[in-house]
């Protein structure tokens, strides 16, 4: 059986989503303090089986472990604002490094040896070369990628002294929303550009601010790679089978290989929606590269993976979303 650390977030949530249809005799354990995620997110199937606490509580961990014979666990559960890593160090330190390595200790005590580790393109830091491939040096320009960094150092650690098996995926932007309408974008506050722009189509909030006019890029907007959380989910899913058929530990970059601007992300929300969407030009945010595009192609080659969703697609699922959400 696997368990699922995080999964009331929101990637999290995709992937149990994504894994009970996909498996169908299968039930999931799932572990989140709901601190930054929501209930309602994995509410909807009895094949769920929840756990409301923190991971690093070690005996509780060490007791799930055991009592559900885990095979392999999903890590999600992390704090991911990068401003907020900067202003507030210690709380992403604690949550993404400290509880985590707790919960290490509880899967060596249970003697389970494989994991998925959601981590991010963060790590990498400001790229040398574009597109980005995981060959890239790892020199995070923030607290938030220096933690996911660390975390992927321990992975390597363990796997080097104790045989674990381990799959890290390096997100770029994740968006998009599940077609169901049950499970979709949802971050208090919100920082995205997708839902922020269509929340502002919606009348929910005023202008969509750009930071910096002036980047080298064709509209001088910065450009990203946008990939639909369920391309993520089912990346997790392919992690899986590979951990299962390979030992040690390898990284996996997961994005399009297609960088949007943030201005041509606001103008294909504007088509989808009907509505004029107002923006504000502020300056540059400190750190943020012109481009941060991904190279996919290991993923591709050996997890036989490959996105589903372009970028129309997916902000036609967010739109769905906030439109008509399942519980905001």
């Amino acid at each position: 059986m696997n368990l699922v650390t995080g999964a009331a977030g929101y990637i999290g949530s995709h992937f149990v989503k994504n894994y009970l249809n996909i498996f169908p005799e299968d039930e999931i354990i799932v572990v989140d303090d709901l601190s930054e995620g929501y209930e309602q997110a994995i509410g909807y199937s009895d094949r769920i089986h929840f756990v409301r606490e923190n991971i690093g509580n070690v005996k509780i961990m060490t007791e799930l472990f055991t009592q559900y014979k885990i095979q392999t666990v999903i890590h999600f559960a992390a704090s991911t604002y990068v401003g907020e890593s900067q202003q507030n160090p210690s709380k992403y330190f604690y949550n993404n490094c400290i509880q985590t390595l707790n919960m290490f200790k509880a899967m060596e005590l249970a003697e389970v040896k494989e994991i998925v580790f959601s981590s991010t393109c963060a790590t990498y830091g400001s790229p040398n070369y574009l597109p980005l491939d995981e060959d890239h040096p790892q020199k995070p320009i923030n607290v938030y990628g220096t933690t996911k960094l660390m975390t992927e150092q321990a992975l390597e650690a363990y796997s080097k002294a104790k045989g674990w098996s381990f799959v890290s995926l390096r997100y770029f932007n994740a968006c998009g929303a599940d077609e169901s309408g049950i499970i979709g974008e949802m971050h208090a506050p919100e920082t995205h550009l997708i839902p922020l722009a269509l929340k502002s189509a919606l009348g929910k909030r005023g202008a969509i601010q750009i930071y910096g006019s002036d980047y080298d890029t064709p509209d001088g907007t910065c450009i990203r790679d946008y990939i639909h959380v369920n391309d993520l989910a089912d990346a997790h899913i392919k992690a899986i089978s590979y951990l299962r058929r390979h030992k040690g530990g390898e990284a996996f970059n997961l994005g399009t290989t297609t960088g949007s601007s943030v201005l041509e992300v606001i103008k294909m929300c504007e088509e989808v929606t009907g509505y004029t969407i107002p923006i504000q030009y502020i300056g540059r945010r400190q750190g943020d590269p012109a481009i941060l595009v991904a190279n996919s192609d290991k993923a591709q080659k050996l997890l036989s993976w490959k996105t589903k969703y372009d970028l129309r697609k997916t902000i036609e699922t967010a739109w769905a979303w906030e439109r008509q959400p399942a519980f905001q």
